[in-house]
């Protein structure tokens, strides 16, 4: 089942939005700096893998530029996150598309 969720982490003033699977292995992630409310990273694994599968290096580092890096591994204990709570998909979709304008998505 799919998760929507935001965590915050206080040492980087940072939100934390992700999007898991069912085994909790993120598939989207935002993050928002806390000061601004500028968005960071608007990073997604369907687009790290396509990179990955093309086997182009160039492409990889450009995409990470422009939209950060995805975290890799479960996401377990998320709970237990300062202000961590499960958002609406609606909610989660809204921040991304926020967050892609914002990165500069030409898609």
């Amino acid at each position: 089942m799919t998760t929507w969720f935001r965590t915050y982490d206080e040492g980087e003033d940072l939100w934390l939005y992700f999007e898991t699977d069912d085994e909790g292995w993120p598939l989207r992630q935002i993050e928002v700096r806390g000061e601004d409310a500028r968005p960071v990273v608007a990073a997604s694994l369907r687009e790290v893998l396509h990179s990955c599968d093309d086997a182009d290096r160039a492409a990889m580092s450009r995409y990470e530029r422009q939209y950060g890096v995805l975290a890799e591994g479960p996401m377990d204990g998320w709970q237990d996150q300062p202000q961590a709570a499960e958002i609406p998909a609606e909610e989660f979709e809204r921040l991304w598309a926020e967050a892609r304008r914002a990165l500069g998505d030409s898609g």
